[in-house]
């Protein structure tokens, strides 16, 4: 049983405990929050996404040929 299995009926009596926690006057405010920790998060990951895309080796068919043995030809050196 997961998170995405607790229903209507789940998320109302968590939402009912948090306005009993934290009142009306909170709530936005946290909502807020936690909206700008997770666009922090998803521009974080996405950042290193990206610098892992940046910093990969593309590999050429020089360095194809020279994996399988192939000595290079004219072609390739003038690359």
């Amino acid at each position: 049983m997961g998170l995405g299995s607790i229903g209507l009926p789940g998320f109302l009596l968590i939402l009912l405990v948090a306005l009993l926690l934290f009142g009306p006057s909170k709530l936005p405010e946290l909502g807020r929050a936690a909206g700008r920790t997770l666009k922090e998060f998803k521009d974080s990951v996405a950042g290193i996404n990206d610098d892992d895309k940046q910093n990969k080796p593309e590999a050429t068919k020089q360095d194809v040929s020279a994996v399988q043995g192939e000595a290079p030809t004219a072609a390739d050196a003038k690359k």
